[in-house]
């Protein structure tokens, strides 16, 4: 069986979704976990200290901490949410504003607030340059 977020992850257009007769923008009691946030790293913390790669990106809500996803190899999002049970993560990758709640299994797109966002490759340059 599919995982819903990969199912209406692989759906880029912008609209509301149903699943299951919810509508994915509903509240949840997990929003008031949400912190404001900013991501750790530009990568999968995990991945980049063993050195393996990873397919996509999402951000804790709650702490800033970067892991792949479940189709990743170690899906080290998961695993935070495992060790630390913090429930909500967003998606990060560019352009993206959906987000997913681990404790209710339910996507939801969009994610009140703003989202912790992911550098282009030049600003990323240019914060080593400046050393910001």
């Amino acid at each position: 069986m599919c995982h819903p977020v990969l199912v209406l992850h692989a759906c880029r257009a912008r609209r509301r979704v149903v699943y299951n007769d919810l509508t994915m923008t509903q509240q949840c009691e997990h929003f008031a976990e949400i912190r404001d946030v900013a991501a750790r790293t530009d990568g999968c913390e995990e991945c980049i200290a063993i050195g393996s790669t990873w397919t996509q990106l999402r951000v804790c809500l709650t702490c800033g901490h970067v892991g792949c996803c479940e189709d990743s190899q170690h899906a080290h999002a998961l695993q935070h949410f495992n060790t630390t049970a913090h429930p909500m993560i967003a998606s990060f990758e560019r352009g993206d504003t959906w987000g997913w709640c681990y404790v209710h299994h339910r996507y939801f797109d969009p994610m009140p607030g703003s989202l912790p966002k992911r550098r282009s490759p030049l600003g990323r340059l240019l914060s080593r340059l400046t050393g910001r």
